[in-house]
């Protein structure tokens, strides 16, 4: 199943398990905003996957 959550709760959840993640949430949400890393807008918050997140970190490194 999908893991989806709005991007401050992925952002907290990236550092709760990976407190030196060098992504910032400013940063993430640059990603997602220009389509970088999909996300679904509903209303006025973006729901990004887990999985897409951690797509584009793997194809960083």
């Amino acid at each position: 199943m999908t893991r989806v959550r709005t991007i401050d709760q992925m952002y907290q959840e990236l550092k709760a398990d990976d407190p030196s993640c060098a992504l910032t949430k400013s940063g993430l949400r640059r990603l997602v905003s220009s389509g970088v890393i999909p996300a679904a807008k509903v209303g006025n918050k973006f729901l990004v996957s887990r999985e897409a997140v951690e797509r584009y970190l793997e194809a960083a490194v």
